[in-house]
């Protein structure tokens, strides 16, 4: 998949469901790897709120971001619309503190973007995929990710003595599979919590209009739900906005019990901390044991320096058969101010040079060999299989096929995410010192 934006402006405006507010939102085209951004453009500088969980402030009924003194609340049914139909790349221009609720659903916002269009970018999307169960739990509240090629969901809930009662829902998450079964999904509550709601301060724009009320029957009023299990939908709907705080597309399949905003965004915080790992989180085939080098001692074994120099971290070296290092691509690297400005990817002859000072660092790191140089004799089967781009972290596996005193030949792949990106057989000589 790649990334996406907007192919125009989308305008749209309405009372926020907790505030009460009248607010005016624009989504605007933005460029690749810039992600989502929010603006409040009715306060002075207009300040910025970045989509990430390290903003998100309360989740309360709803899921508000701030930064400073600025907030902007209820975000989830926004983004969840932009994660639906896999937009990436959006600047959301508010006049005011809230998301309008609209009709209580993403549908009216997934329609006006459907009107300007999508504009694709020939840039994959970013993606986390989940590699073994991570869970959480709170009370009788619980949420698991499992390992999964594709997002998919299964959402149980359970409010007893109303008419909403159980129920349960699991797909697959696809742009079509979300503009027909999710977004028309609408917010909903129980009789018996309007008073407490409205006590707290809450929902202050919200009517039947834009909301279900449920009494010990069903839906009170004379409201007809567009989904028997409606609420279960709207739960589904939450998760997906909620999801978006990750950053990244996820892979997995996750499963919640009487779920909840809390619940949600603690996940991504948690799914966020293992992206942030080193390789050994996705590189199973690391040794158990390893020796590890830093930047510091990369640079008493290689002659590169900055902007030449690769390699970031050595991760394990097996002398002689194996090694295993990674690099962090930056927007700031030298090489994206002239290899495609404004759709940074990394160049791939670059690649494989990195890959081939992993590989240095294996042959001159024994202890007779220090201070030699390595030189490229030829390169074979070279294939690149993804582009990589700022805010990748690539991991290298280079592993001997045949080492002598003045010649080596290697077999290197290079992985995203556990993903091959480019892979590549290196030939090397040794001269003597």
């Amino acid at each position: 998949m790649t990334q996406a934006t907007l192919n125009g402006e989308v305008v749209f405006s309405g009372v926020g469901l907790h505030t009460g507010e009248e607010v005016t939102v624009r989504l605007k085209p933005s460029e690749p790897n810039k992600g989502i951004t929010f603006i409040r453009v009715d306060l002075p500088e207009s300040p910025v709120i970045p989509v990430s969980s390290e903003y998100v402030i309360a989740t309360e009924r709803g899921t508000t971001i701030g930064r400073g003194e600025v907030a902007i609340h209820t975000v989830e049914h926004l983004l969840a619309a932009l994660s639906g139909l896999e937009i990436d790349n959006v600047i959301i221009e508010f006049d005011g503190p809230e998301v309008p609720t609209l009709d209580g659903s993403a549908l009216p916002i997934v329609e006006e973007i459907k009107k300007v269009g999508i504009r694709k970018f020939n840039i994959p999307q970013k993606t986390f995929r989940v590699r073994e169960p991570v869970w959480l739990e709170d009370g009788d509240k619980e949420i698991i990710v499992l390992p999964s090629a594709d997002f998919r969901i299964s959402y149980t809930i359970n409010f007893p003595g109303t008419g909403i009662g159980s129920q349960f829902l699991t797909l697959t998450l696809t742009p079509e599979v979300f503009e027909k079964e999710i977004a028309p999904a609408r917010t909903f509550c129980s009789l018996d919590e309007v008073e407490a709601l409205r006590n707290a301060g809450l929902i202050k724009g919200g009517s039947l209009e834009n909301s279900i009320v449920f009494d010990s029957k069903g839906p009170y009023g004379n409201c007809k739900l567009r989904f028997p299990d409606e609420p279960v939908r709207h739960k589904i709907l939450d998760l997906i906005g909620d999801f978006m705080f990750l950053g990244s597309r996820l892979k997995g399949h996750v499963i919640v019990i009487r779920g909840g905003h809390t619940l949600n965004i603690r996940m991504t915080r948690k799914l966020d901390e293992l992206r942030q790992k080193t390789a050994a989180y996705y590189h199973k085939s690391l040794p158990v044991a390893n020796e590890q080098l830093d930047i510091q001692a990369i640079k008493k074994i290689l002659p590169h320096r900055h902007p030449f120099l690769l390699v970031d971290r050595i991760l394990s070296i097996d002398p002689g058969n194996k090694v295993v290092g990674l690099k962090n691509v930056t927007g700031n690297e030298d090489f994206f101010l002239g290899h495609y400005p404004q759709y940074p990817v990394m160049p791939g002859v670059l690649i494989i040079e990195a890959m081939a000072q992993v590989g240095g660092v294996m042959l001159l790191s024994a202890s007779d060999k220090p201070g030699r140089l390595v030189f490229f004799s030829g390169l074979d089967n070279v294939k690149f299989r993804k582009p990589v781009v700022p805010g990748d972290q690539v991991i290298f596996e280079v592993e001997a096929v045949k080492v002598k005193s003045r010649m080596a030949h290697m077999r290197g792949k290079a992985f995203v995410e556990g993903t091959v990106v480019a892979e590549a057989e290196l030939k090397f000589t040794i001269p003597e010192a």
